[in-house]
């Protein structure tokens, strides 16, 4: 029997078994936890001990970074002559928390409020980055000497040079892509710098902006009203929301944040946990990525991300509630026009084209880099989408392991008015007389560098157990990984020759499916209860022993706690 052929066929990909070396290295690990780590490239011993214990054993300090002594001298010289500083963030929840943080850093070393402020462009008008409108208006209206950019501008160089030209002082921070050419700023800030002797190149925008804060910390101990810990909430969620991975000092930022978060809230972050229903005093990077971080972002794709980062600074618990209110209300919008766009968007498009792209003039900026997710994750190709302006339009773009699409928009540098991002995620502005050509070369590019490989997801699997396995027991090991996320994902299991007790679709439509799993090769025999979203289709035709691939987690429903089963993908028992 065959899979439904609404749903995809996935390639399972199980990880190697742990060589004898690392067994024997790791012979006080887990057998289930030496195997997940090595999959994760963890086997040397002081490396394995630092991760599960919480520790980056490499060098923080922040003056590691390319520039950082320019941008603490400028800076300590702008906080002294009490120069107008304005931090220039972006709109999504990175750059919310990242101008948050700074701004605050900055009043907490003695800038008066009116000397410290945040400026965060909007999407529509302005879009993403550093703008020359924007950056005149920051000098002639608010009488800024300086702008320090956070989570932007790292291929900013027309915008600097516009800066130097009307007496604006830069410095940029940035974890962004480089470009051949850094912006010619005071300081440039970021540690994927060639020159950077900085040990851990994949912080977030926010985990940048805190080394800033923690370098002035350093120069100005005497100014400093904040501590080490003061900022760790905001960088634990902005770390998370933008997918850094979790692992080197990202992996010990969103422990120590997630610790603050559950101990010391900020009365934005308490009033949004309760709109979010999230359990206070427990929250997790999964409480971010599902709760926190959408209703963050909701802000900047819908309205404006000055709402989000009013959130996060106010001390008013009367404004924290309303501020979370209409965030929530935000994020229930942005998930309904989300399904409207990504079915217009689906008619648009060729679903066997080596890349996806759907243009339309009343697709929503804010939402079409969640609209191009969606398709890049259904029919796993890199998926552009943009939304026509009448000159101009702005798209998103996400891709897929195979195809790196910020270097796919370099190579088409030359018809784009600005571009930039990682491998799998970007956003660009364009012309839109130079659509026809762009739409062209990217998909010649696609066809290049996709054209006669097999495209189909791959889940990436930690290791084969009996179903009988899952216990209490191997949960509370697995809890030793936490914070998992990008590049430390929650593990990944994969069962045979299980049998279906039971099983009924659920959610609306029926969209989603319900089983009863026991194992047929333990001694045990005991059910498992398990969930698999978007899987209703099986109902149809559901066989009697499976192979399933499946992540765990405890369920907790009318007081009860158990654990239950995240059903990844199906197929058909092999014999």
């Amino acid at each position: 029997m065959n899979q439904p052929t609404t749903i995809q066929a996935k390639k399972w990909q199980i990880a190697p078994p742990v060589s004898a070396q690392v067994q024997a290295d790791l012979a006080d690990i887990p057998p289930i936890l030496q195997q997940i780590l090595y999959n994760r490239g963890l086997v040397e011993p002081e490396a394995v001990q630092a991760f599960l214990d919480g520790r980056f054993p490499d060098s923080t300090d922040p003056f590691l970074l390319s520039d950082m002594d320019k941008a603490v001298a400028r800076i300590e010289q702008a906080i002294a002559n009490e120069e107008t500083v304005v931090v220039y963030g972006d709109f999504d929840a990175d750059g919310v928390t990242s101008t948050v943080l700074l701004t605050e850093a900055l009043r907490g070393l003695g800038l008066p409020r009116g000397k410290a402020r945040p400026y965060i462009p909007n999407r529509v008008d302005e879009g993403y980055g550093l703008n020359m409108a924007a950056l005149t208006k920051i000098k002639e209206e608010f009488g800024a000497s300086m702008v320090i950019s956070v989570d932007c501008g790292i291929r900013s160089v027309a915008e600097v040079e516009h800066a130097n030209n009307i007496g604006l002082d830069m410095i940029i921070t940035d974890h962004h892509s480089l470009a051949e050419e850094l912006p010619p700023a005071t300081a440039v800030i970021n540690p994927k710098r060639p020159d950077s002797a900085y040990p851990d190149e994949m912080l977030a925008g926010v985990g940048i902006a805190y080394k800033l804060a923690q370098a002035l910390r350093e120069s100005m101990p005497e100014k400093a009203v904040y501590g080490r810990n003061d900022f760790l909430d905001l960088v634990a969620i902005g770390t998370v929301a933008d997918l850094a991975p979790l692992l080197k000092e990202n992996r010990v930022l969103v422990i120590e944040g997630l610790a603050e978060l559950n101990s010391n809230q900020r009365p934005g972050i308490a009033a949004l946990a309760r709109v979010s229903r999230l359990d206070a005093g427990s929250y997790t990077a999964e409480s971010i990525a599902f709760g926190f971080g959408p209703r963050i972002n909701a802000a900047g794709r819908l309205a404006h991300a000055y709402d989000a980062a009013r959130l996060l600074s106010t001390n008013n618990n009367i404004d924290a509630e309303r501020y979370a209110q209409a965030l929530d209300s935000l994020n229930r919008q942005r998930q309904r026009l989300t399904a409207d766009l990504s079915a217009r968007a689906e008619a648009m498009i060729d679903p066997a084209a080596p890349i996806l792209i759907a243009a339309d003039k009343d697709f929503v900026s804010g939402v079409v880099g969640l609209v191009a997710s969606r398709l890049a994750e259904k029919y796993y190709r890199p998926a552009i989408v943009m939304e026509q302006g009448e000159e101009v339009s702005r798209g998103s773009c996400r891709s897929i392991d195979e195809f790196h699409i910020t270097d796919a928009l370099d190579e088409a540098a030359d018809l784009l008015v600005r571009h930039g991002g990682h491998a799998a995620a970007a956003g660009f502005t364009i012309r839109n007389e130079n659509l026809p050509v762009f739409i062209e070369r990217m998909t010649a590019l696609a066809q290049e560098k996709l054209g006669g490989l097999e495209l189909r997801p791959t889940i990436a699997i930690d290791a084969e157990l009996d179903l009988d396995e899952v216990d209490m027991a191997l949960y509370q090991e697995l809890r030793k990984l936490e914070p998992t996320g990008i590049a430390n994902p929650t593990p990944i299991f994969v069962s045979h020759q299980v049998e279906v007790i039971h099983h009924k679709a659920v959610g609306q439509d029926g969209a989603h499916l319900q089983m009863r799993l026991s194992s047929t090769t333990g001694s045990k025999r005991q059910v498992v209860p398990s969930i698999a979203f978007r899987q209703g289709e099986w109902t149809k035709q559901m066989p009697q022993l499976v192979d399933i691939v499946y992540t765990i987690n405890l369920n907790k429903w009318n007081g009860r706690t158990n654990l239950q089963l995240m059903i990844q993908d199906i197929k058909p028992a092999e014999v």
